[in-house]
C-alpha cells in the first residue's frame, strides 16, 4: 500500500501541530532544572521525547519529505515564538504591573538556551527521521520496533549531546554536566522503548485509516530541499 503523492489529510495536520506543540512547550520549560530521585534533569525531559514518537510516526506513515516540512514548520514556530517573547520583554511594563520578574525568569529565553534548543532540535530530528526513512527500505516495512527505537538512539543522541553542552557547559559542575547527558538520554530511550505498543497501534490505525504506507525509495535526504 503506497502512494506517492498523499494530499495533507486532516489527520496529518492534527499530528503535525501535535509536534509543533511540544516542541515549543519543551523550549518554554527547557531552562527549569528538574530533580527526580536526586538525578538533575532539564524540564523538557518529561514531554520533548513525545515529540520523536510523533516525528517517527510521521516518517513511518507518511515518509522523510512531509516530516521534513514539519520540522521545518516547528523550527519557523520557534524562531517566531523566541521573536514574540523578546518583543514582549523589551516593551516596558507599567509600574503597577508586579509580575514583571517572574514574567522576565520563565520567558526571558537567553540566546544560550535558544541556540542550543534550535541547534540539538533541527540536528537530532532530521537524523531520526533519516534513519527510521532508511531503516523501512532496509527492512521492507518489518520490524517497527527497530526503526523506531534505532532511530532513537541516534537522534536523540546527537540531540542530547548538543543540547545539553551549548546550553550548560560552563555554569554546572562538569560532573553534574555529564550526569545530565547521561540520565536525559537514557530516559528519552526508555520512554521511545515503552510507548513501542502505542506507537505500533497508532501507525497501524493511520496507515489504514488513511491508505498511504510511504517508502522512501528515491527521496532526497537533504534538509533544505523543501519541494515535496
Amino acid at each position: 500500500m503506497q502512494r506517492e503523492q498523499h494530499n495533507p489529510s486532516h489527520l496529518f495536520l492534527i499530528i503535525a501541530c501535535l509536534f509543533v506543540t511540544c516542541l515549543l512547550l519543551s523550549n518554554i520549560i527547557a531552562g527549569k532544572l528538574i530533580s527526580i530521585w536526586g538525578i538533575v534533569l532539564p524540564g523538557a525531559v518529561i514531554l520533548f521525547p513525545l515529540a520523536y514518537i510523533i516525528g517517527d510516526i510521521l516518517t513511518e506513515v507518511y515518509g522523510y519529505s512531509r516530516t521534513r516540512m514539519v520540522i521545518w514548520t516547528g523550527f519557523a514556530c520557534n524562531i517566531l515564538m523566541v521573536g514574540v517573547f523578546t518583543l514582549v520583554m523589551a516593551i516596558p511594563a507599567p509600574g503597577f504591573f508586579e509580575a514583571e520578574g517572574a514574567f522576565a525568569v520563565v520567558l526571558g529565553m537567553t540566546p544560550r538556551i535558544v541556540l542550543a534548543s534550535l541547534l540539538a532540535y533541527l540536528v537530532g530530528e532530521f537524523s531520526n527521521a533519516a534513519v527510521l526513512s532508511r531503516m523501512k527500505i532496509l527492512t521492507r516495512g518489518k520490524w517497527l520496533w527497530t526503526r523506531t527505537i534505532g532511530s532513537t538512539l541516534i537522534g536523540e543522541g546527537l540531540d542530547t549531546i548538543i543540547f545539553i553542552t551549548v546550553c550548560f557547559l560552563g555554569t554546572v559542575p562538569h560532573g553534574v554536566l555529564m550526569q545530565m547527558m547521561l540520565y536525559q538520554y537514557l530516559f528519552k530511550v526508555s520512554f521511545e522503548i515503552l510507548a513501542t505498543p502505542l506507537t505500533y497501534a497508532v501507525v497501524r490505525w493511520l496507515k489504514r485509516k488513511e491508505g498511504v504506507d510511504i517508502y522512501d525509495h528515491a527521496v532526497n535526504y537533504n534538509p533544505f530541499q523543501l519541494n515535496i
